[in-house]
């Protein structure tokens, strides 16, 4: 198998893992009266403040469905506007202290689901940490060719 074969296979892997993720983040996200959108907006933002582009690229959606959710997010007091000293027209997006908690909430709701799901699959932290190393790897690489500029805020080390 050549490189650029185990790239396609690994990208259609995490094409996957994200979809089987996701649906099981429903469940999970249902059970605390949100939706997976909303936790995984508010998972974006835990890191600190993002534009709604910078989320939407982060998570790798349309900036107008990420939109539609910090629209949401807003108007129930979970995240907060403010001033974006980088572009004026596209504010940070941070959580207040209502979107911390439950983002904390969901983090612990999920937490002994995906210990389980890494029990199972027999991966270990040190494997988790270098397959993220090499997939940010990729991401940066890509983001080489990509000509949408980064913010400062956006741009920081994860």
């Amino acid at each position: 198998m050549t490189d650029v074969e185990a790239y396609r296979l690994l990208i259609a892997d995490v094409y996957e893992l994200a979809g089987t993720s996701r649906r099981t983040s429903e469940k999970l996200a249902g059970e605390a009266g949100q939706t997976a959108a909303r936790w995984h907006v508010l998972s974006v933002l835990s890191d600190g403040p993002r534009t709604v582009p910078g989320a939407a690229r982060r998570l790798g959606l349309a900036p107008q469905s990420v939109q539609r959710v910090v629209a949401d997010l807003l108007a129930s007091g979970h995240v907060e506007a403010t001033p974006n000293p980088d572009h004026v027209r596209s504010p940070l997006i941070g959580l207040t202290e209502d979107g911390r908690e439950t983002v904390g909430d969901l983090f612990a709701r999920s937490e002994h689901s995906r210990a389980a799901v890494l029990e199972r699959a027999g991966v270990s932290g040190k494997r988790l940490r270098q397959a993220r190393e090499a997939i940010r790897a990729l991401v940066d690489a890509l983001r080489g060719d990509d000509p949408t500029p980064l913010s400062r805020v956006e741009s920081r080390p994860r």
